[in-house]
């Protein structure tokens, strides 16, 4: 599909991410979006390499494989937590920080060896999540969006809930939970990733793609 899709008709998006838990949360997000069909990403489409320095330009190298390698208009995010005592690291290689190939609980344990290893207290836990959600059709048009949650990293992992660096994540606009001691429901009303798909989902209404 490389135009806007027929009146009444909605957008067929294909996913791009091979990672289960964030496909998950994509379509329970940008799904719920009048509009915005999704379809799972095939399984035969290689994994692509992450090796963009910017959350913008691995979230288009994604979609972009993805629409090439399919015909249909593709979407994609990539999300970095920036802390602020790491200057702004892990970030864009927060999915890799400990390592290729590793576990979210081996980032996890890294992350706060780093901060524990630190002088001083005051401060260094401040932190955000941000991510950057893309759509790319075939014609090479795109639209992206972002979004941002600030708040403060735990010395602990608190939760059974999400995924990644969630049991260590506390949003400043939530009650002291950690983003794995929410409900899902509580934690797409303020999240990074849902605030990016839905004001992409937004941009889509507004070019008339998706409507």
């Amino acid at each position: 599909m490389s135009g806007p899709a027929q009146p009444g008709a909605p957008l067929v998006l294909v996913m791009a991410t091979a990672n289960p838990d964030k496909a998950s949360e994509i379509r329970e997000i940008l799904g719920g979006e009048g509009g915005v069909r999704l379809v799972p990403r095939p399984a035969d489409v290689p994994d692509v390499e992450e090796t963009g320095d910017t959350l913008e330009v691995n979230a288009r190298l994604k979609a972009a494989a993805l629409s090439a390698a399919t015909g249909m208009p593709a979407v994609a995010d990539d999300t970095g937590l920036e802390v602020d005592a790491l200057g702004g690291g892990p970030g864009v290689r927060s999915s890799r920080y400990a390592g290729e190939d590793v576990t979210y609980a081996d980032n996890v344990a890294k992350l706060l060896a780093e901060l524990a290893a630190l002088p001083g207290r005051g401060g260094v836990r401040r932190a955000r999540f941000r991510t950057v959600a893309l759509v790319r059709f075939p014609d090479g048009r795109e639209i992206w969006r972002e979004g941002m949650v600030a708040g403060t990293i735990t010395e602990t992992p608190r939760g059974e809930g999400g995924f990644g660096y969630d049991p260590v994540f506390v949003p400043d606009e939530g009650d002291g939970r950690t983003f794995a001691e929410l409900r899902r429901e509580e934690k797409h009303a303020i999240s990074h990733r849902a605030r990016a798909l839905r004001a992409l989902a937004d941009a889509l209404r507004s070019e008339g793609v998706g409507t």
